[in-house]
């Protein structure tokens, strides 16, 4: 039974860079989600139990997410951040197999391959989330990077779920043009 202890959202709005304002802000939603790891400190071969428990969380956080954006989102992220009695496959369980299907729900769409990060860390530690174009992997424009953390999480037996969107890409992009 899944059980989450706290959420977080946060919203990220990036309206100038080196002093050049942007023609519209960009906006980036991040969830955070911290939930109980149920094999903190064993092994087992079954990981369903994480499969589902990071789908509810895309179910729960997403609606939010994608409501705190300014304009339909176009690019997105997740990662994990697993306390130290957990194992790093403990955060991808949560992150692959089942949350990309809520995520693309929401975002209407979803064509690309969601970036994503996973580590294992003590209490506090800051993660850096990759995003990328929901439909075009080759977009430059839009590879992007934030970096979240949650205040008190994860304890060693917790997982704490992320989940990025964002309605633009870079604030002022000129690396789509270079040659390949």
């Amino acid at each position: 039974m899944l059980h989450i202890r706290k959420t977080l959202l946060v919203r990220d709005i990036v309206t100038s860079e080196m002093g050049r304002s942007a023609d519209h802000p960009i906006v980036r939603a991040v969830g955070l989600a911290v939930i109980g790891n149920p094999f903190a400190g064993k092994y087992v071969e079954d990981l369903t139990e994480l499969f589902e428990a990071g789908r509810t969380v895309g179910e729960r956080l997403m609606p939010d997410l994608v409501g705190l954006l300014r304009r339909s989102p176009v690019s997105y992220g997740k990662g994990a951040i697993v306390g130290v009695d957990g194992e790093f496959e403990h955060g991808g369980a949560c992150i692959h197999p089942m949350l990309g299907k809520p995520m693309r729900a929401a975002v209407g769409g979803g064509k690309a391959v969601i970036p994503s990060n996973v580590k294992i860390a003590a209490c506090g530690a800051a993660l850096d989330v990759p995003l990328s174009h929901k439909d075009d992997s080759w977009s430059f424009d839009h590879f992007d990077t934030i970096t979240v953390s949650m205040p008190g999480a994860p304890r060693p037996d917790e997982i704490v779920v992320v989940l990025v969107v964002a309605d633009g890409g870079r604030l002022h992009p000129r690396c789509g043009n270079a040659p390949r």
